[in-house]
């Protein structure tokens, strides 16, 4: 994957995967700060979804790289892998944008989205319809990962584009400019700082782990940090498999 320097992309959405009428874009935010947040666009022909919308202080940023690539209006859904503000908090302003977006989400985590003050809109329960098939014949296949670190969290998976949006999994604290990964130990010295914290445990990522056994990933797209190329996949997945983290490090008495 090119390499892209979000600091000289301030005014530019970055094209990640283009082929076949289907695409996806960089939608994230240039700020140097270690919770960097990461937003995408899949385009899809005529639907347009974005992968979570991110925080509303952010919002006019990631409208206008909307706006590079089609009118915001034109968003039609908005895919939310669980509902903290920094993945979903902007969905009201998104639904002012176009009252039509859907919103596929997790039913634990549409519970407590209706908490950001919009509760007409569009509902997609990614649990009962877990595969949305786009106008070009591309497949998204909704994958849970749960306690990672929501109950309902879950990752999207692109089968056109072998390519994995996983939400908080896999996120890393980083405040260079590079967008993708060039070295896997210090990606995952960032990966740890994070999931040590804010995962469940062992068995909650060797589950999910597990649960993306047979899928061609060449691409994993997390909302905080780098964006791991296909060189480091392998190494990522073994590494989220054996990682121990949250309940892990609280109670190591205790057998797991």
């Amino acid at each position: 994957m090119k390499q892209v320097d979000i600091s000289k992309a301030t005014r530019s959405s970055p094209v990640l995967f283009e082929e076949n009428g289907h695409a996806i874009y960089w939608l994230g935010i240039d700020k140097p700060t270690a919770f960097r947040t990461n937003t995408y666009l899949i385009k899809d022909e005529d639907i347009a979804l974005i992968v979570d919308p991110g925080n509303r202080a952010f919002f006019p940023k990631v409208r206008d790289r909307v706006a590079k690539v089609l009118p915001p209006a034109e968003v039609s859904g908005m895919i939310i892998c669980h509902q903290d503000p920094d993945v979903a908090a902007s969905m009201g302003d998104w639904l002012k944008v176009n009252p039509k977006m859907r919103v596929y989400s997790s039913p634990r985590a549409q519970v407590l989205l209706k908490h950001y003050g919009r509760t007409d809109y569009g509902f997609v329960d990614v649990e009962e319809k877990p595969e949305l098939v786009l106008p070009s014949g591309a497949r998204l296949r909704f994958i849970a990962a749960p306690f990672l670190h929501f109950p309902g969290a879950f990752a999207t998976f692109d089968a056109e584009a072998k390519t994995l949006f996983s939400g908080d999994v896999f996120a890393s604290l980083n405040v260079g400019s590079k967008l993708v990964a060039e070295d896997f130990e210090g990606l995952a010295g960032n990966m740890e700082w994070f999931h040590a914290e804010y995962m469940a445990s062992n068995i909650a990522t060797r589950g999910f782990v597990n649960s993306l056994e047979g899928l061609d990933i060449q691409t994993i797209l997390p909302q905080h940090g780098q964006i791991i190329g296909s060189q480091f996949v392998t190494q990522a997945l073994a590494w989220l498999a054996g990682l121990k983290c949250g309940t892990d490090l609280i109670y190591p008495e205790l057998p797991t």
